[in-house]
C-alpha cells in the first residue's frame, strides 16, 4: 500500500523548494497531500501544489468551509504515515512546541499519530535565537524529527545557517521515517 505523507508548507521564501520535494516524493511512489498556511499562499498559488501533488490542496484557514465535511484536520492526520513540514518557519516551530493550534496545519500536526519531520528554513539570526533553539530542543524531546537547516545563501543576501536542507536529504529522511 502506498505511504501517505501530509506536507505542510509555511510562509518562507524557501517554500518554492517544497514543489521539487513533493515531485521527488511522488516519483518514489509516495502519496502527498498538501496543507498551505495563509503565509505560504502569499508566496505560491495553491494550484501549483495541486498540480505537483495530484491532490486538492488544503487551506490552513480553519474557517474556510471544506467541500466535504469530515473534520479535515482530524481525517488528514489519521491517514498520514508521516507529517512533513518544509519549510518550517520559527513561527510554526514555536506554535507546535507550545501546543498552539490556530490553523489547519497546527491542528493536523497536533492530532497526528504519525512521525513529524520539520525542515527549518529562516534567517540565521532567527534560527540561532535562544527561544527558537529551546523550541527545537523541546520538540526533539517529544519525538519530533528535524533535518537541516544548512549553511547557504539566505533570502536577505547573506550566508549563514538557516538555508533549507537539500531536497534529496529531506526525501531520504522521509523514506527512513516511513520504514
Amino acid at each position: 500500500m502506498k505511504k501517505h505523507i501530509v506536507v505542510g508548507v509555511t510562509g518562507s521564501v524557501a517554500c518554492y523548494k517544497a514543489l521539487d520535494m513533493i515531485r521527488g516524493l511522488r516519483e518514489e511512489g509516495f502519496s502527498c497531500e498538501v496543507i498551505l498556511t495563509k503565509e505560504a499562499e502569499e508566496f505560491i498559488k495553491p494550484i501549483l501544489f495541486q498540480a505537483v501533488s495530484g491532490n486538492k490542496v488544503i487551506s490552513s484557514d480553519l474557517f474556510r468551509l471544506p467541500e466535504e465535511w469530515d473534520s479535515a484536520h482530524i481525517s488528514i492526520s489519521e491517514k498520514a504515515d508521516l507529517v512533513l513540514v518544509a519549510p518550517a518557519t520559527a513561527n510554526i516551530i514555536g506554535k507546535v512546541a507550545n501546543g498552539i493550534c490556530d490553523d489547519m496545519l497546527t491542528c493536523a500536526i497536533c492530532a497526528a499519530k504519525a512521525p513529524v519531520l520539520l525542515v527549518p528554513a529562516m534567517n540565521n539570526n532567527m534560527y540561532q535565537n535562544k527561544i527558537v533553539q529551546e523550541n527545537i530542543k523541546k520538540l526533539k524531546t517529544y519525538g519530533y524529527h528535524f533535518t537541516g537547516p544548512i549553511k547557504g545563501k539566505l533570502a536577505c543576501g547573506t550566508e549563514g545557517l538557516g538555508h533549507i536542507q537539500d531536497t534529496e536529504i529531506i526525501i531520504k529522511e522521509a523514506r527512513r521515517l516511513l520504514k
